[in-house]
């Protein structure tokens, strides 16, 4: 899905001002898997994110992208994270501050696809196979997965 309405009649007023927004990340598990995907804009792996929409509840955003994005149906599990993103300057000049909330996934149904554009490829990769994640991303994972491992991440950005 392109740039949601709300953004762009916001825009309109504001031009490439800093835009603070709440966005959501999905950290989804298939058995000993994590859903991934190559984003359409900039070729990076990650896991499923988006903008909440006004009004929407964040977990519920999470499950929505998942099945706007990749195909899959989720459900949100629990809270892993509650970050700040550095500012992100789009190369069409547009500024955005990004409050992520990160959430831990559990897969219901459905098999990966690139839905709706803004991935170009999607899939289920072991621990293991994380290679071209950004350590920003490993480490949204890594508090996803912490629950059930504790060892799995002692702490530090």
């Amino acid at each position: 899905m392109a740039t949601p309405e709300f953004i762009l009649s916001l825009r309109e007023k504001i031009g490439h001002e800093p835009l603070s927004l709440v966005g959501v990340t999905a950290v989804v598990f298939r058995d000993e898997k994590i859903l991934l995907g190559k984003r359409a804009d900039n070729g990076a792996w990650q896991c499923v994110s988006g903008i909440v929409d006004p009004g929407e509840e964040p977990a519920d955003a999470a499950v929505r992208e998942c099945w706007e994005e990749a195909g899959v149906v989720v459900k949100a599990t629990r809270l892993a994270i509650v970050q700040q993103i550095p500012r992100i300057t789009y190369t069409n000049g547009d500024q955005a501050d990004y409050l992520d909330l990160v959430f831990r996934c559990d897969w219901v149904s459905g098999t990966p696809h690139p839905a709706d554009g803004e991935l170009t490829e999607v899939g289920w990769y072991g621990l293991g196979e994380l290679v071209d994640v950004e350590p920003f991303h490993v480490r949204k994972i890594a508090l996803a997965l912490a629950e059930d491992d504790p060892a799995v991440f002692s702490g530090g950005r």
